[in-house]
């Protein structure tokens, strides 16, 4: 499943590192860089250029969120998952916003850690279904309507991935649903990201909350 992909592991927790490689290893994974302080990982990051990073948020000098933020400055193509024993509601926007595109607490099962890395790896966002119900709390009452155009400028089509997508599901899994490729399910995508003028993936989850297009 992650068999090949280049790792860097950031944690200022050696035994967190030493767990999380045999995890890794075990499923083919190789890490290239362990990081236990954020300008640390920053160094590493720019110049190895792994294939994912994961991220822990509480780090000596500076935290995941601003680690995340000066990669993504410089190298706006990185893939950070938030691997933390923090909650949801209180950094889980703030990294989103930083260009993570990833956010799992350590408490989940290795699978779905696992199925985490997966997914950023194909160009997805991964949100621990805690983290969606968070995003949702935060967005009650209402939010005030933004400046995006409305969903209407959206074909049926359109609306259905914007949908799909922010309901979790795969590339793969809705290219089935509808019976087309996972890759004009991309194209898609991003024709709706640039109808709304959106720029990052994860402001479609924000887009579909405050139109509400979820249940």
């Amino acid at each position: 499943m992650i068999d090949g992909m280049r790792i860097l592991l950031v944690d200022d927790h050696a035994v967190v590192r030493s767990s999380l490689g045999v995890l890794l290893a075990s499923h083919g994974a190789q890490v290239v860089g362990e990081a236990a302080d954020g300008a640390t990982a920053v160094a590493l990051a720019l110049e190895l250029r792994p294939d994912i990073i994961l991220m822990d948020i509480t780090l000596p000098d500076m935290d995941g969120v601003q680690a995340t933020r000066a990669i993504c400055a410089e190298w706006p193509g990185a893939r950070i998952l938030a691997l933390t024993m923090h909650s949801e509601e209180l950094y889980l926007v703030p990294f989103l916003e930083a260009g993570g595109v990833g956010y799992v607490q350590k408490s989940v099962a290795d699978h779905e850690v696992l199925q985490a890395i997966q997914r950023i790896y194909q160009g997805e966002t991964f949100i621990h279904e805690d983290g969606v119900d968070a995003l949702i709390r935060q967005h009650r009452p209402a939010s005030p309507p933004d400046d995006a155009p409305g969903p209407e400028v959206l074909s049926e089509r359109e609306r259905a991935v914007l949908e799909q997508t922010v309901r979790g599901y795969t590339n793969r899994e809705i290219a089935a649903q509808f019976h087309i490729s996972p890759r004009t399910v991309d194209t898609y995508r991003a024709r709706v990201m640039e109808k709304l003028g959106l720029n990052h993936r994860h402001e479609l989850v924000d887009y579909a909350l405050r139109h509400r297009l979820l249940d």
